[in-house]
């Protein structure tokens, strides 16, 4: 296994170092780490992207670019087939395909946690825990990285629903009960690719306490920016220990 890093900036021109480790006859692996000039924090901000993007996509250079500042280091890594590992039209059709594979979850986790640990191995990075941002494509893959973490603290996930002709629906549930993490979903009332009762079944299928969810009208992709907004100070807040579930009774008879 060979690792190589290159430092350079994102598409928001925030100062990044790029990986790609190559493992031989395995896919390379390949991501971007954001850190901060001073980190403060002892939690790893994890993202994962769509179908359609890669390590890059909106908004996870807007939101490491947050971080940070913030003192929050931040990992994103590309999909399976996407960004610098790109197959086909690297896609929502080459993605397709890959997802039809038998082993495609398992891959991806080994896939994040090799990622986690060369991260956690710099040493500008002092985490302990972990956070993670996914929406569709990276729902897919972060729900069951987040359920197999005992370190990861607090997610924002969303974009993604089951249905009958889902594949890997009933390990995506089953990943899914076992999350008792503070949580904040996405929903989006006229998404194009997962209906609303499917969406609603994975929200459901949340062992969280701590769990709400924010739905808007429009299409898969059409998230307003104030969510973007919320997702960063959800998740910053409890990863500095400032924000608390509370419920004010009775506030209304």
């Amino acid at each position: 296994m060979r690792v190589i890093w290159i430092e350079t900036e994102d598409t928001k021109g925030n100062p990044s170092r790029e990986f790609v480790v190559e493992r031989g006859d395995i896919r390379a692996l390949t991501g971007s780490v954001w850190l901060p000039e001073n980190m403060t924090s002892d939690t790893l901000m994890l993202f994962g992207h769509g179908a359609s993007g890669d390590r890059y996509q909106e908004p996870i250079a807007h939101l490491a670019g947050r971080f940070q500042s913030a003192g929050i280091a931040s990992l994103s890594i590309d999909g399976p087939i996407h960004g610098a590992r790109k197959v086909g039209d690297g896609a929502r059709g080459a993605f397709a395909e890959e997802f039809a594979r038998e082993t495609t979850i398992e891959d991806m986790l080994t896939d994040w946690n090799e990622a986690i640990d060369l991260t956690q191995g710099l040493a500008e990075v002092s985490a302990t825990k972990l956070a993670y941002m996914g929406l569709s494509m990276g729902s897919i893959y972060g729900i069951p990285l987040v359920a197999s973490r005992p370190d990861m603290s607090v997610a924002t996930l969303g974009l993604i629903g089951i249905n009958p002709d889902f594949p890997h629906g009933d390990k995506l549930l089953d990943y899914a009960r076992q999350i008792d993490i503070p949580l904040f979903f996405i929903m989006q009332l006229e998404d194009e690719l997962f209906p609303r009762k499917g969406c609603i079944e994975v929200f459901d299928a949340f062992a969280s306490i701590d769990k709400r969810m924010h739905s808007n009208p429009g299409l898969h992709p059409e998230i307003p920016g104030e969510e973007i907004d919320f997702a960063f100070e959800f998740l910053r807040g409890h990863i500095e220990g400032k924000r608390k579930r509370r419920i004010v009774n009775p506030l209304a008879q």
